[in-house]
């Protein structure tokens, strides 16, 4: 699998080895985001092949598939960010085009040359995400797999442009791929430039929490141990060349999920003078082409593969703060001068702005 030492690729080895005894090759190219720290706890475990590296080096590639032959690909390595698709985009072109471009022809060659059931059975899965759907009004109906597709940022752009390329190696190759749309996940490891584990860390740090715009934007959200869980339901049973819609039936605007943290943090974890985290809630200037609300119908996949999600956003929530306030080593240890950095120019101008 690529992207494994990720947020949702991390916590789908730590799953996946939980249960089973085939082992991973692990790849990953370890950018600001990925972090070993989240598979230390494999450390000695010969189940677990971490190799450092990209999807884009071919070479690298083709040698760990010569020398493993693995049944199965999945692809969890992207740039995934929005806000730093629309400052520096040209890293999302290169690895979420480009490397699934390179890793789709050496998947291809691969298979091209396996015979039998070890060619009839190989899987090419490709995580992708929602935002490649667009933006849907209040009203409007869940995206479905038949939605047209419709990005509006750098990010969500680069994901459907890999899309378009796994169903054509499909059609034209007949690579057998499946590809899945998740929304938006939340749960352990989560780098701490998103909206949930964000809050948390400026939270306890006692600063400014910051909402984009009236924070009425509305996001479906997936509690990753499912998204993990649904993963293997597609690699098991999906069809090839087809797409399912993976989410948690857990709509919730954004300023309700700050409010959300707040109030398990109140309860788990108060505040010295006894004020609500609530108060620490900043509005600041929203970001370029912000869409307004995301949200998949999962019917597909619960029908035809028999996958629900197994928590709902009240106990996924409740997880995943107390992860944080367990896990704060960790939090200390991926806020490098890089993301500090970044954290700065991103926020800091947007409250000036407002």
């Amino acid at each position: 699998m690529t992207g494994g030492a990720g947020f949702i690729g991390s916590n789908f080895v730590l799953s996946w080895l939980a249960q089973f005894d085939e082992p991973i090759i692990n790849l990953d190219a370890l950018t600001y985001a990925g972090n070993l720290e989240n598979v230390a706890s494999l450390v000695g475990d010969r189940r677990h092949i971490f190799v450092r590296g990209g999807i884009g080096d071919s070479c690298l590639v083709a040698g760990l598939l010569d020398k493993y032959r693995p049944r199965a690909i999945l692809n969890l390595a992207a740039e995934s960010h929005v806000d730093r698709s629309i400052s520096g985009p040209e890293d999302f072109i290169q690895t979420n085009i480009v490397g699934v471009f390179r890793l789709l022809e050496e998947a291809r060659i691969y298979w091209t040359g396996l015979t039998g059931p070890e060619k009839e059975n190989f899987r090419f899965l490709h995580v992708s995400t929602d935002e490649v759907y667009g933006s849907l009004g209040l009203h409007d109906a869940a995206f479905k797999e038949v939605n047209r597709i419709e990005p509006n940022s750098p990010y969500s752009a680069s994901k459907a442009a890999s899309d378009h390329l796994v169903r054509a190696y499909h059609h034209t190759y007949g690579l057998p791929v499946l590809t899945t749309n998740c929304s938006n996940n939340y749960g352990p490891f989560h780098f701490p430039e998103k909206l949930i584990p964000l809050t948390i860390v400026k939270a306890l740090a006692g600063e400014g929490l910051p909402v984009y715009g009236d924070g009425r934007q509305v996001r479906d959200w997936l509690y990753v141990q499912d998204h993990c869980a649904a993963i293997c339901c597609v690699l098991s049973k999906g069809r090839p060349g087809e797409v399912y819609n993976i989410g948690g039936w857990n709509e919730k605007t954004n300023l309700d999920t700050v409010y959300a943290v707040c109030d398990l943090l109140d309860e788990l974890y108060p505040r010295k003078d006894l004020i609500s985290y609530r108060k620490q809630i900043t509005f600041v200037a929203d970001r370029p082409g912000h869409d307004r609300r995301y949200a998949v119908d999962a019917s597909k996949v619960g029908c035809e593969l028999g996958w629900k999600p197994v928590e709902s956003f009240e106990t996924g929530i409740r997880k995943t703060v107390q992860w944080y306030l367990q896990n704060q080593d960790w939090v200390a240890s991926v806020q490098s001068g890089a993301y500090r950095e970044w954290m700065e120019k991103n926020y800091t101008d947007r409250a000036k702005s407002e």
